[in-house]
């Protein structure tokens, strides 16, 4: 599934930041000022970002395409369109596209006046190579 057009939102600009592996978009559907910020957040095929825990907490709302979101010290769980991850503050986690799909969502930052994001360890590549495998999601 080919998301580079975006699906329901724009898909914004690429956004550069060593806490993602891969290439993904940013378009911020709200400002960031607001009591809720909203981004359009749409990765390639295998991007994903760093393990990292928002103070106050997120929304993930699935829009399109295949991806996976895990927090810390349990199993990853497979996203598609319409599901709805609630992430408490504090959890520390990471979501990405699977191997061989864009993934797109909503990403809703909760309680944004407890803190930002810390951002920390990147998601080991030999762990989600063998994530996707199992699925059968490897393939070209």
């Amino acid at each position: 599934m080919d998301l580079s057009k975006g699906v329901i939102f724009p898909i914004g600009d690429k956004f550069a930041s060593e806490d993602f592996k891969g290439t993904v978009y940013l378009k911020m559907l709200t400002g960031s000022d607001t009591p809720c910020p909203i981004g359009n957040v749409t990765f390639e095929p295998a991007c994903r970002n760093s393990w990292h825990v928002h103070a106050g907490g997120q929304i993930l709302l699935v829009t399109g395409g295949y991806g996976w979101y895990q927090a810390w010290g349990e199993a990853a769980q497979e996203l598609h369109a319409g599901d709805v991850v609630q992430i408490p503050g504090g959890v520390k986690h990471w979501h990405g596209a699977t191997k061989n799909s864009w993934f797109t969502h909503l990403a809703i930052s909760v309680l944004p006046e407890k803190g930002g994001t810390q951002w920390l360890e990147s998601v080991d590549d030999i762990d989600y190579d063998k994530l996707n495998s199992e699925r059968g999601l490897d393939n070209e």
